[in-house]
């Protein structure tokens, strides 16, 4: 079952993203997380807590499951 992330804004990072689906407590643990977990955004791996997501991406992560960026209407 994928979980729904709505965001309110054109795009969010993925670093800010972990944050919204409470994986991380804080920003600063985003690096950390994505150097000790696999991450995948739309089917292609990716480590970059700058990389950005929009509406409709999907991001599956290692023991937490798959998301979909939603837009807030």
């Amino acid at each position: 079952m994928e979980k729904q992330i709505a965001i309110d804004t054109e795009y969010i990072t993925l670093g800010q993203f972990l944050k919204l689906a409470d994986v991380i407590q804080s920003g600063g643990m985003a690096k950390w997380f994505l150097s000790e977990y696999e991450v995948y955004v739309n089917g292609e791996q990716d480590q970059r807590r700058g990389r950005k997501l929009r509406v409709g991406d999907r991001v599956e992560l290692e023991e937490n499951g798959a998301f979909i960026i939603s837009d807030e209407d």
